[in-house]
């Protein structure tokens, strides 16, 4: 099936389009694939079921921004104090010459692992001398340079305060020996040896303020370069690509002059004179992906790491007496902890039929005569269309809801109690409970059509209430689609009126009443990224009762105001809600002045057990940064790793924070640090986060 969560909203998403279908994907890890490199070379890594937050008619790529574009101000614009990064590479008479012409010079992996730890430690430059330089600011890109440059006179000057470390790997395998933050020469460098200076990255056309993509070609020209290969890869051809790289180098500078930065700084190559196996012996943490192709876990890699997240926070819980949902790595799981063994294993797949009703006879047998595991499958969610809805799908849900009840307590079905006239059968005396895992790849998106009939089924509840129960009681992270809650509608009073029957009860039909918040759904609920903190879109916000239903005391606006009626603000308490003025998803409004008073109102709903939702219009860019930058706080944990806990908690919606915003983040990192009396030490540096931000959207974007 081709099904992608298509939000209503008539914003267009942040400079990401929709490229594939709801089937799972792969993912390039650990390492990005060169350009040119086929796809099929990378390790593969199953990923959530991403979609975009937005429809993409006829595939065209959208632009930025989310929001309109605030007005430019005067050029009076303030600068904080500049300030400089040093560097233990910088001055390079420091290391032996390997090469006077171009200069070249040698450093040991332990110079370069001390010169990574010193960066580390730097602060990085003011935001304001970065941006809106970093967006991209083609000579020729008229609607990029009249947004940004009106602003600022001096936009398109190249920075003179920033000094980093690029690490460039030479060499055959892209899928070996990676040392930390490295890239490859295609990604600087132009095809055609011939061509002086660095790839230019900038783009052309449009206004985009999420370009992740062209940050390594732009800082690279920033920063010291060390150039190495693997164990496999001849001296000579380093040193070859070394040369091209100081070229390249001295070409950028003499550019930057004539552009006005007389003062523009010295950046110096270098090659690895210590070997990759000296390296991944001697300091471990500089290596991201070994020499065998083994990721070390020493450094960030998204790819996995979200991937982990997505693990952590589907793992399988019990949502009805021995009826469980998880993710199909639980299985693996449970044979690691060596946990008794699922007895019944039911796969949510696109792939998959309805059960059979004889099948599923069959393996009742099956169960009542073996203690082996069974496996089922049943359709993923989102696979029942309205235009083809059938009597066999209605009758083939409630069998299957019958059927694992009848195994997980121990029962027996309707028909195996009563013959065709209704007449009492002679049964065996007992039936052993068997323990049932629903599960699909991601843990949330496959399962929730069996799991949401499940929970009407055994718990007698409407559609609605079995969504809110096993998101809230249950604990459960989950995505429905528009199609399947239409679908459990469709047939909630013949599937309670068998769930009545099977407890010999009488099923009163005209108790359900649908409230009204559920005809104002989109079809997903807020994301749970904290218990206590909700990321979704203005029109969850604009949604009170959802609100109640879910618990929700507190709102926290980004950019985007409320639209509630005098007694639905009167009723949910106007000092419950926050409202940040003022702010577009442009890449020029600031959010880090934000930061301290909308995570001290965050922190103030947390104490006072008053879950809170943030949000702005779509709930990707602006109020996602405001999430990632509590969970830095709370957790404790660098950007990296808090951008992917979000990332994995937002389920089938991918958060976009523009380059800014993330850039802010990385500088929260300081402050965090700064406050808790320690020294500042990013995990991953700019250039390598805005890399592995563009790897983990490519298989979402079209170019």
């Amino acid at each position: 099936m081709a099904t992608a969560l298509l939000s209503r909203s008539p914003t267009p998403p942040p400079s990401l389009t929709l490229h594939g279908s709801k089937a799972v994907s792969t993912m390039p890890s650990p390492a990005l694939p060169t350009p040119g490199q086929d796809a099929e070379r990378s390790i593969p890594i199953q990923i959530p079921n991403k979609h975009m937050c937005q429809p993409n008619p006829g595939g065209i790529k959208f632009t930025d921004p989310v929001t309109p574009p605030a007005s430019p101000p005067n050029d009076a614009v303030s600068v904080e104090v500049k300030h400089e990064m040093t560097s233990l590479l910088f001055p390079p008479e420091n290391y032996d010459s390997v090469c006077d012409s171009p200069p070249i010079f040698s450093i040991r992996a332990a110079a370069l692992s001390a010169a990574v730890d010193h960066t580390a430690k730097q602060p990085l430059p003011d935001i304001e001398q970065i941006f809106p330089w970093a967006h991209g600011l083609h000579p020729d890109n008229a609607m990029q340079l009249s947004f940004f440059c009106a602003r600022k006179k001096s936009a398109r000057r190249t920075p003179t305060c920033y000094r980093g470390i690029c690490i460039v790997k030479v060499g055959r395998d892209p899928m070996k020996s990676r040392l930390k933050g490295a890239i490859f020469p295609e990604e600087i460098l132009p095809a055609n040896p011939q061509v002086a200076g660095f790839l230019c990255v900038d783009p052309r056309d449009g206004f985009g303020v999420r370009n992740f993509h062209i940050q390594v070609g732009k800082f690279t020209g920033l920063s010291d370069i060390v150039v190495y290969g693997d164990d496999e890869t001849d001296k000579i051809e380093v040193l070859r690509i070394a040369k091209r790289i100081s070229l390249a180098q001295r070409h950028y500078r003499m550019q930057a002059q004539v552009a006005g930065a007389l003062d523009f700084p010295r950046y110096s190559t270098f090659v690895l004179e210590s070997t990759f196996s000296e390296v991944e012996t001697l300091f471990p943490d500089m290596v991201t992906v070994g020499s065998k192709g083994n990721l070390t876990m020493n450094v960030v890699e998204f790819c996995h790491w979200e991937r982990m997240e997505m693990c952590k926070m589907s793992e399988a819980s019990e949502i009805s007496n021995n009826v469980w949902i998880g993710s199909t790595a639980d299985l693996r799981r449970q044979f690691d902890r060596r946990e008794d063994r699922w007895g019944v294993q039911i796969e949510s797949s696109d792939l998959a039929q309805m059960p059979l009703p004889e099948h599923l006879q069959d393996l009742l047998q099956d169960v009542d005569r073996s203690t082996a595991p069974v496996f089922i499958e049943f359709p993923g969610s989102g696979t029942i269309s309205p235009t083809n809805w059938s009597r066999h799908d209605v009758d083939g849900i409630i069998d299957t809801c019958r059927w694992i009840y009848a195994v997980a307590n121990g029962q027996f079905t309707e028909e195996e109690s009563h013959d065709a006239d209704g007449d009492h059968r002679m049964t065996p005396t007992k039936r052993v409970p068997r323990k049932i895992l629903i599960h699909c790849a991601d843990g949330y998106t496959e399962t929730s059509l069996l799991a949401l009939a499940y929970v009407m089924f055994s718990e007698c509840l409407p559609v609605h209430d079995a969504w809110i129960k096993l998101h809230t009681e249950k604990k459960r992270n989950f995505f429905a689609y528009d199609k399947d809650l239409a679908f459990l509608r469709y047939i909630e009073s013949t599937l309670l009126d068998a769930a009545a029957r099977n407890r010999d009860q009488c099923f009163e039909r005209q108790r359900i009443a649908t409230p009204e918040w559920v005809f104002k759904m989109d079809g997903s609920l807020p994301s749970r990224v904290l218990p206590y903190m909700y990321l979704g879109n203005l029109l969850h916000a604009n949604n009170c009762g959802l609100l109640q239903a879910l618990g929700i005391k507190r709102v926290l606006s980004i950019g985007e105001e409320v639209v509630w009626s005098d007694e639905e603000r009167e009723a949910f308490g106007r000092d419950k809600v926050m409202m940040v003025r003022d702010l577009q998803d442009n890449g020029c409004d600031p959010l880090e002045y934000q930061f301290r008073s909308c995570l001290e109102f965050i922190d103030e709903g947390h104490k006072l057990n008053e879950p809170i939702l943030v949000h702005c219009k779509v709930g990707v860019s602006r109020s996602a940064t405001i999430c990632i930058a509590e969970v830095m706080r709370s957790e404790r944990l660098s950007l990296p790793r808090a951008y992917c806990f979000v990332r994995a908690r937002r389920l089938n919606v991918i958060i976009q924070p523009h380059l800014r915003f993330m850039y802010e983040l990385l500088k929260f990192e300081e402050t965090l640090a700064l406050k808790a009396g320690k020294q500042p030490k990013r995990e991953l540096e700019w250039l390598h986060v805005a890399r592995e931000v563009a790897a983990m959207n490519r298989p979402y974007t079209r170019t």
